[in-house]
C-alpha cells in the first residue's frame, strides 16, 4: 500500500487535538513528537496508518477511515464560561479549565475555537472539528463575535467615535496595526459606568480591553454574547449544550460566505447619484462618519455622499447666467403684465437711496 502522508498540524487538528495553529505553536515549543522523536521545526508530514504521535508525553490516537475503520465523531458543544476558567487544555498549576465543564470520556479530544481569557466570561466554541475551528478564527473569514462589556466611567461619543473606526494596538511580537472599524451599542451610561455591546471581525488578544484602555476606560467585566448565529439564550454559567447540525451549517456557511469578495464601489442607483451600500462595517461608518481614511479604504469619495443638486425654476429676469449654467435652470413663459411687473420691480431695485420715497 503507498504510504499517504499529511501535515501533522492538518491531522492532529482533524482528530480532536487543538486548532492548527495552536498545534504549531506547540510543535515550535517542543511539545510534540513522532515516533519518539521531539519536532521543532515545520513543516511535517506524517501517515497516520504508521506513525505514532505524542503531544505533551500524551499518545494521540489517530483514526482513520482506511482499512474500513470508522472516521472520528465530529464534536461541537456551546459553552457559557464562568469567569476564573482557562481555555487552554493544559492546565499550570490548580487552574480551572473550559473542558473540564464537559462530559468526561468524550470519544474524542475537544478544544476551544478562538481566545476568551480567564478575566472574561460567555460564549465559548468546544470542538474537535479541525476544518471549522480554522475557519472561525482565521482573519480572512472574518466572524463577528459580539461582546457586553461593563465599563468604568462615562464614555463619550468622541471615544466611541474613536473605537468603532479604529485604534493602534501593540501586539507581543511588537508589530503594532490599527484595529478594524466594528459596530458598537450603548446600553447604559452614566457618571460611573457605561455599558457597551460591541461587535469585532478580529481575534487579537484581549483586543476589547486594549481598545477601551486606549480611551483610557477600564473594563470592569466583559463577556462574550455571541459569535455568528450561536447567542447564549437558554444556557446558564457554567453549563454547556450539544451545537445542532442546522448551527454546524450555519456556521460553515457564515465563514465561507465571507471569502466572496465585496465589490470597492457601490453601483449607481440613479443619473447623477452613487449610492452607497453599506455592506461591511467600514463602508458603514465611512458614511455614517465622513472620515476620509475610512472613505479612501471603502473607495468612496466625498462627492459620493452628496444628493444631486435641486433644479431651479426661475426666469431670465431673475438670474445672470455664466458659461455652462444653462443646465441647471429650467425658463418658463410670462404673461405681458406679469413681465412689466417684474421690469417695475427692477427699476425701484436699483434707485439709489435718496431717490426712495420715506
Amino acid at each position: 500500500m503507498v504510504s499517504v502522508k499529511e501535515r501533522i498540524q492538518k491531522v492532529l487538528a482533524n482528530y480532536g487535538v487543538d486548532s492548527r495553529r495552536n498545534i504549531e505553536t506547540m510543535i515550535l515549543q517542543g511539545r510534540v513528537a513522532v515516533n519518539g522523536r521531539v519536532v521543532t521545526k515545520l513543516p511535517i508530514l506524517i501517515d497516520p496508518e504508521k506513525d505514532h504521535v505524542t503531544v505533551d508525553d500524551e499518545p494521540v490516537k489517530l483514526a482513520t477511515t482506511r482499512k474500513g475503520k470508522k472516521p472520528v465523531e465530529k464534536l461541537y458543544f456551546l459553552l457559557n464560561k464562568p469567569r476564573g476558567v482557562y481555555s487552554t487544555n493544559v492546565a499550570q498549576g490548580e487552574q480551572k479549565l473550559a473542558k473540564d465543564l464537559l462530559p468526561p470520556n468524550l470519544p474524542s479530544r475537544v478544544y476551544p475555537v478562538g481566545r476568551l481569557d480567564a478575566d472574561s466570561k460567555g460564549l465559548l466554541l468546544m470542538t474537535n472539528d479541525g476544518e471549522l475551528t480554522n475557519l472561525l478564527t482565521h482573519p480572512r473569514y472574518e466572524v463577528p463575535k459580539t461582546y457586553r462589556a461593563e465599563v468604568d466611567g462615562y464614555v463619550t461619543d468622541d471615544e466611541i467615535n474613536k473605537l468603532r473606526k479604529g485604534v493602534y494596538l501593540v501586539d507581543k511580537d511588537g508589530d503594532g496595526s490599527k484595529t478594524e472599524p466594528c459596530i458598537i451599542k450603548i446600553t447604559h451610561r452614566s457618571k460611573d459606568q457605561t455599558i457597551l455591546e460591541i461587535t469585532i471581525r478580529e481575534g487579537r488578544n484581549r483586543q476589547v480591553r486594549r481598545m477601551l484602555a486606549r480611551v483610557e476606560h477600564k473594563v470592569r467585566d466583559l463577556m462574550r454574547v455571541k459569535m455568528g448565529p450561536l447567542t447564549l439564550l437558554g444556557v446558564s454559567s457554567g453549563k454547556f449544550r450539544p451545537l445542532t447540525p442546522r448551527e454546524v451549517k450555519a456556521l460553515y456557511s457564515l465563514a465561507k460566505d465571507r471569502t466572496q469578495k465585496v465589490p470597492t464601489k457601490p453601483a449607481p442607483k440613479k443619473p447623477g447619484y452613487r449610492a452607497v451600500e453599506q455592506a461591511d462595517a467600514t463602508r458603514d461608518l465611512a458614511v455614517e462618519f465622513e472620515d476620509d481614511e475610512l472613505l479612501r479604504e471603502a473607495g468612496i469619495t466625498r462627492g459620493d455622499l452628496k444628493p444631486p443638486k435641486a433644479k431651479t425654476k426661475t426666469t431670465d429676469a431673475d438670474i445672470e447666467l455664466e458659461p455652462g449654467d444653462e443646465s441647471e435652470v429650467e425658463f418658463v413663459d410670462l404673461t405681458d403684465d406679469e413681465q412689466a411687473e417684474l421690469e417695475a420691480e427692477a427699476r425701484l431695485a436699483t434707485q439709489d437711496d435718496d431717490e426712495m420715497p420715506e
